[in-house]
């Protein structure tokens, strides 16, 4: 039936929430590598549509939302105070980030990598970006660190966490597809 209530925004949020549903994700996999998203239409648009306004808002503003309140600091008392990243690497467990040779992250909650952005989860982008790098060819050295905010990228790692897990729970609230 005609709903004459639903906006462009209402459809915008929709198709968001659909397209981090997992069976949608699924049935899909091979189309979204290669071709424009299939856009089927679930009995329950307003549910998607909720949803997908949520994650729309906590992606959009994902610096905003509160850091993961758990994660656990530990600094080694020989090196020291320093908040700059080179290279940073997950233990093989993944519930630790080696930061720098200063700080180690600790706690990092298994659902995290639960929310992925493409084959990888949101934090193992950060771990793998967030570095060092200088372009072979222009010589041209890539340093995210920020001089004048010298914790942003751990900061980064709290809000990605927070995030990371709040997206899993709606995710996982998601309507039937």
């Amino acid at each position: 039936h005609r709903d004459d209530t639903i906006t462009k925004w209402d459809i915008f949020h929709y198709i968001y929430g659909l397209l981090h549903h997992p069976d949608y994700r699924e049935k899909y996999e091979a189309n979204l590598k290669r071709d424009l998203p299939h856009i089927p239409f679930a009995t329950d648009f307003w549910g998607f549509a909720k949803a997908g306004a949520h994650l729309a808002a906590l992606h959009v503003n994902y610096e905003s939302q509160p850091e993961y309140d758990k994660l656990k600091f530990t600094q080694n008392s020989d090196t020291p105070l320093d908040w700059r990243v080179e290279k940073m690497k997950l233990s093989k467990d993944k519930t630790q980030i080696v930061y720098n040779k200063f700080l180690t992250l600790d706690g990092i909650p298994p659902k995290v990598f639960d929310y992925r952005l493409g084959t990888r989860s949101a934090l193992e982008w950060i771990v793998d970006q967030y570095r060092v790098k200088t372009d072979k060819r222009s010589g041209i050295v890539n340093d995210p660190n920020c001089a004048d905010e010298p914790r942003y990228i751990v900061d980064l790692i709290g809000h990605v966490i927070s995030v990371s897990l709040k997206t899993v729970k709606i995710v996982e609230n998601l309507p039937e597809l």
